[in-house]
């Protein structure tokens, strides 16, 4: 029935990467020998709704999560003569409130915003003078929030008695924080976060704290550093309820490329192969833009006999809603070829939230398949479907409609295949996975559908029945792209960087949605994921720049439009660049609290520039060239010692006279001045080219402390990445003396932990995009791979599996916050040289 799929892993080139077994020889092929453990493994990734991942080893050691840490249920099973194996996720009852948290119920704490007298975290504190709120605590607009806490700190007290609970039953805490965190249960301290933010966090609870009878309380402090701020906890029990698929393959080996992940099963006598994957294709934009993945799959018998085989595929309503409270319609239907299950939220509160920990409760999730007469696509219940098919092979829906809550009782959708008689000839086919958002943004004030819609003229069917038509040449399509990708990157910086890319590609392009505004013009959104939520952030574009850059700069155009059209329009009136234009999905000005006014003028100048360098011509530059003109100005008057405010690296605080800050400042400057040359401006161009090169030779008086180059102008004795730089070299500016750049990159050598680069001498934490920027500083190759080897190993190593973090702590790999951000998009400056 299909053809290409399995030989495809039969080419010359095998462009993935092996964990179980993997050697590089000179031909490139992948062989016995070495493994690459990934933070997290990418299985679904469409958008920033749409994303998800396995984040243990092994496939059915854990359940498909969505990016943000919430379970989206996605399971598979195979029958072999009678006996069921799971290779896919893993049945994680919800667990249930015995103290329910604000997802679940508002419950009401007292709560003060400043420093409390001893002793506040205790049972027997008088807490009368404290005010009365609603949880959850925290920023307007944000999850679940009903009291507004909006000063630094903040101090809650929940008292309660404990409810009945069997003996037999662990017990569970369930917070929410942004940022530092600390909780204590009748006085004793049980959760101490640091400098984080987190959702939904699960620890186990020591039930000898609690009082079975009488008073308790839960106390927390939180402490707001920048941006969000929330606070939110629970406690809950397990289920009575059962796993039921409990028998498990044996995984082989699993490989990425840039647009799948290929896992390589032994299920008893059979051998299993399976493929996510995401045509992802830059080339390409209706595909890309297209929200349907694939899972294939291929069996075939492992000792010569034949064995009677059936595949089980399962999930459930998580993918479509925020919370599990939320009520769900479950339907099955058939367009064309096609059948399908679908579910979505019966409410469809369509583009009415926003923030970052926020998942899609508008629009409908689809599990599909070709019409078969082997194949039967299903809905039920999550028990009955399962021990259906344990007992017989075979499922029965109960009916074709479903309404229910998930926390009260969970439905499926399911689709199961009868290969039949498998032997040696292998057998194979696919399941898509698919998600119909309905509208995709909103754009200063118009909701706006995903690019594949052709604004309304597609419907989902007819994407369904084409993503089934397109199949084979979509798989092909994603292979030659897949080797391409990782052959320039191998050929760039060797065989750890380009698995760094492999890696990124598709974290990086799933944090994003591709639309069109109502003139036509491409709008490529990006959400600040496990941030702040932000959309269309500046200082998130510029680093993940590179990968659109050297694949498909329309891309990188689509980015930058909004931030010029809502200068451009008068929406914006202040004479620097904005933050950002709203907070996802909602695109209708900025919501950042705080300006950054040299980092955005800085990031939207050398981005304009970047952009005219790889296609070889200024035109897009042409089109803003007074609002260029305003931000290069600014720069001028502003920029080479820039006054105390934030940068990218927000998370860091306000400061001034920033080293690095002042060198993009500069950079910006200087990419005016060639843009200017490109477009026969003579006189500008010598003008703002000079500028960039006056001010550098005082930044390099400034900034100079003997071997290395400051943080700050007025501190010796302090260093920082000067990741800025990298553009000098990459546009061909030649503005600063090659010398700065390698003294700084020696100096970096010596600094070094075992985990990376720090950011700069005030702490042991980095970021991993701008350890890539600061690698590429370097002139040859080995001294390149002496800054990614540590890297490498933190994202091989690190203890927190969640998608690739690019905040975390150098000695330790210990993640510090963000994940799944476009920002590792950023690996690929490495393959901008010339």
């Amino acid at each position: 029935m299909l053809k290409l799929s399995f030989n495809r892993i039969l080419k010359i080139f095998i462009v993935g990467i092996t964990w179980s077994s993997c050697v590089q020889t000179t031909e490139k092929k992948i062989e016995a020998g070495q493994e690459f453990r990934a933070p997290a493994y990418p299985l679904i990734t469409i958008d920033p709704y749409t994303s998800t991942w396995s984040t243990t080893d092994q496939l059915f050691d854990s359940p498909v999560k969505h990016w943000t840490g919430r379970k989206h249920s996605l399971i598979g099973a195979i029958r072999v003569d009678g006996k069921t194996y799971r290779f896919l996720g893993k049945e994680e009852i919800p667990l249930q409130p015995v103290l329910n948290n604000a997802k679940y119920e508002s419950w009401t704490g007292k709560f003060i915003d400043k420093e409390p007298a001893n002793g506040w975290e205790e049972s027997g504190f008088n807490d009368a003078s404290w005010k009365s709120g609603k949880a959850a605590f925290g920023t307007p607009g944000i999850g679940e929030t009903h009291t507004p806490w909006q000063t630094s700190e903040i101090w809650v007290r929940r008292e309660f008695t404990m409810p009945a609970v069997n003996n037999d039953s662990e017990l569970y805490l369930i917070y929410s924080h942004d940022d530092d965190f600390k909780l204590y249960v009748n006085g004793t301290q049980v959760v101490n976060t640091g400098n984080r933010a987190r959702s939904n966090v699960i620890a186990k609870l020591d039930k000898n704290l609690l009082n079975i009878e009488g008073k308790n309380v839960i106390a927390a402090h939180c402490l707001n550093r920048v941006g969000l701020a929330y606070v939110d906890f629970g406690i809950f029990k397990e289920s009575d309820e059962k796993p039921i698929f409990t028998n498990t393959a044996i995984q082989n080996s699993v490989k990425i490329t840039a647009t799948q992940t290929k896992y390589d099963f032994t299920c008893g006598p059979v051998d299993l192969h399976l493929e996510f994957v995401s045509p992802l294709l830059m080339d390409d934009l209706d595909l890309l833009s297209r929200p349907v993945n694939y899972i294939n799959y291929e069996v075939v018998s492992n000792d010569g006999q034949s064995h009677d085989v059936k595949v089980y595929f399962e999930a459930t309503p998580e993918w479509a809603v925020n919370e599990l409270s939320q009520e769900v319609e479950v339907t099955t239907g058939k367009t064309g070829n096609i059948h399908f299950a679908k579910t979505g939220t019966t409410e469809q509160p369509v583009l009415q939230k926003k923030g970052d920990d926020v998942r899609i409760d508008w629009g409908y999730f689809h599990l599909a398949a070709e019409e078969s007469e082997n194949k039967t696509v299903a809905i039920g219940d999550f028990s009955a479907m399962k021990n259906s098919f344990m007992e017989s092979g075979k499922i029965n829906s109960a009916s074709d409609k479903i309404t229910a809550v998930m926390s009260k009782s969970m439905p499926v959708l399911v689709c199961t295949d009868n290969l039949g008689k498998v032997s040696s000839k292998a057998v194979k086919s696919y399941v898509m996975l698919a998600y119909d958002d309905v509208e995709s943004i909103q754009y200063f004030g118009e909701n706006l559908k995903a690019w594949w819609t052709k604004d309304g003229q597609v419907s989902f069917d007819n994407l369904l029945t084409a993503a089934a038509t397109d199949y084979t040449e979509t798989m092909a399509r994603c292979d030659d792209l897949d080797n391409k990708v990782y052959r320039e990157a191998l050929e760039a910086g060797g065989e750890n960087y380009a698995r760094l890319c492999l890696l990124a590609y598709r974290q990086s392009i799933a944090a994003h949605k591709l639309v069109k505004d109502t003139q036509g013009a491409t709008l490529f959104f990006s959400k600040e994921n496990f941030s702040n939520g932000s959309i269309g952030t500046v200082d998130v574009t510029y680093p993940s720049a590179p990968l659109f850059l050297k694949y498909n700069p329309e891309l990188l155009k689509g980015m930058l439009n909004p931030v010029f059209y809502y200068t451009e329009s008068g929406k914006w009136t202040k004479p620097f660049a904005p933050h950002d234009v709203g907070t996802y999905p909602i695109a209708n000005g900025q919501t950042y609290g705080d300006d950054m006014p040299v980092e955005e003028c800085g990031n939207m100048l050398i981005l304009t520039t970047a952009i005219a360098d790889v296609e070889g011509n200024p035109d897009y530059a042409e089109k803003h060239w007074e609002t260029l003109t305003t931000w290069a100005n600014y720069l001028l008057e502003k920029g080479l010692d820039p006054e105390n405010q934030l940068c990218t690296d927000d998370f860091a605080g306000h400061f001034a006279h920033n080293v690095n800050l002042s060198a993009k400042a500069i950079m910006g400057i200087a990419g005016y001045g060639k843009l200017a040359e490109m477009l026969g401006k003579t006189d500008v161009a010598a003008k703002f080219t000079s500028e960039a090169k006056k001010m550098a030779q005082e930044w390099i008086k400034m900034a100079d402390d003997g071997d290395h180059y400051r943080l700050t102008f007025d501190r010796p004795g302090t260093w920082s990445q000067k990741y800025n730089l990298v553009w000098d070299k990459l546009l061909d500016l030649g503005i600063f003396p090659e010398e700065v750049a390698q003294k700084e990159v020696a100096y970096y050598l010596t600094k070094q932990n075992k985990y990376g680069l720090p950011l700069d001498s005030r702490r042991t934490y980095t970021k991993a995009d701008w350890i890539v920027w600061t690698a590429t500083l370097a002139n040859d190759r080995a001294t390149f791979q002496k800054f990614i080897g540590p890297l490498y190993g933190f994202v091989t190593e690190t203890p927190d599996r969640v998608p690739m973090s690019d905040w975390y702590e150098t000695p330790d790999a210990m993640q510090v916050g963000f994940q799944a951000r476009s920002v590792v998009g950023g690996y690929f400056i490495k393959m901008l040289e010339k």
